[in-house]
């Protein structure tokens, strides 16, 4: 059988990961040579540096002036986790999933914090639950973009604006890439490895005045870990939202997204964040129209991601196999691709369907996203005429 010829051209970055995330164009150490290294981060000198990158990040984001914005430990996870358990419990709670992380969420609060009232709003993965059926007068809870499904809410109009609950949002694969409405978030996380290709392991809590004040008038029926606690005296620590950490965060890493957030600035700030995943998206969204072998995971176009775009090998040859042997072969599709040095780390998540992940976030190159689509096709090619031989 004849192997299938290799294209012509190969990307240029081959760092398709979702998570840490490629670097921005044209970046190199040089870029950190200003990092406030062997220094204290409660020094002059390392409180400007957080502070800077929290001016940033308001202005890049848009965040309204009232709302807070505090960098944290443990990434997303730490951000997310220290509003579960700092802001829950007041009133029912309506908790929505559809990928991992989400469910996880869902298995926080249902098993740890083990909270009475709880509804659980959940959708396989490719799908949204039925937002129409969720009661604000309750928190929610929710992720904007499914990082592992590729599935995101399209847009905040399912959420009112005179909600009594809390809105607590985990929108890390969401943040810089997509139009966050403020207005309808009391609560978004994220951490600066997606979309903005920082270093991992330090999170990011934005705040509404509506959560500071949950914050200043409930106090849990838990006890809270030291790196949870954002008040004192039943105030909030504002020197948290000002650079004044709670734990000792990584002067390197710091200064490597506030480079990331200048180079958003230079190229135009949140319209050219957005416009560059949406035109990375729209290649690989194109390239599986013209494609029979391979579908979108997320069912609806609306609701289909522009940052960790999600696709499922539907070749029926491949979908006869059974579970197990269609993960092979996808996995498969990925070992090639790492082997050719043409794409790494896009394979799909360990709990999600089998298939490939490709991030298109800000700073991935359409030109890269162009070249690397005739290699899926080669790959599968490949993959499938391996699969053959074995059944001959």
């Amino acid at each position: 059988m004849t192997k299938p010829a290799q294209p012509a051209v190969r990307p240029a970055n081959t760092h398709f990961s979702s998570g840490p995330c490629a670097k921005r164009p044209g970046w190199k150490l040089e870029a950190l040579s200003d990092a406030a290294l062997g220094r204290s981060h409660r020094a002059k000198i390392g409180k400007a540096k957080l502070k800077q990158a929290i001016d940033l990040t308001r202005e890049i984001l848009e965040v309204p002036a009232d709302y807070r914005i505090g960098i944290v430990p443990a990434s997303d996870t730490g951000a997310v986790e220290m509003a579960l358990w700092s802001l829950l419990g007041a009133r029912g709670v309506d908790m929505l999933a559809w990928e991992s992380f989400g469910a996880g969420w869902v298995t926080d609060v249902v098993k740890q914090l083990r909270l009475a009232d709880v509804r659980r709003f959940e959708a396989d993965y490719g799908e949204l639950p039925d937002l129409s059926a969720i009661d604000f007068d309750r928190d929610v809870v929710f992720t904007w973009n499914g990082t592992t499904s590729g599935v995101r809410v399209p847009n905040a109009d399912f959420i009112p604006a005179d909600r009594k609950g809390l809105t607590i949002c985990d929108a890390t694969s969401a943040a810089f890439a997509q139009q966050l409405d403020f207005a309808k978030l009391d609560v978004v996380t994220f951490s600066w490895q997606k979309v903005l290709g920082g270093e991992g392991g330090h999170g990011v809590l934005i705040l509404s005045p509506r959560a500071v004040e949950r914050l200043e008038s409930y106090q849990p029926a838990w006890p809270l870990p030291k790196i949870f606690r954002m008040t004192k005296g039943g105030k909030l620590i504002d020197g948290i939202f000002t650079g004044e950490t709670i734990n000792t965060p990584s002067m390197l890493c710091v200064e490597d997204y506030i480079d990331a957030l200048l180079w958003a600035k230079s190229i135009g700030g949140l319209k050219a964040l957005i416009s560059r995943a949406d035109a990375n998206a729209e290649v690989i969204h194109r390239f599986v129209a013209a494609n029979a072998w391979l579908a979108n995971l997320a069912v609806a176009p609306e609701t289909r991601s522009n940052t960790s775009v999600c696709l499922k090998i539907v070749d029926e040859n491949v979908t006869a196999l059974g579970a197990d042997a269609q993960a092979a072969f996808a996995k498969g599709v990925v070992a090639l691709l790492e082997k050719e040095a043409v794409a790494y780390d896009v394979g799909h998540y360990r709990d999600a369907p089998s298939g490939l992940r490709i991030w298109a976030g800000a700073t991935i190159e359409s030109a890269d996203i162009e070249a690397l689509m005739p290699w899926l096709t080669w790959a599968f090619e490949t993959q499938k005429a391996t699969l053959s031989q074995a059944a001959a």
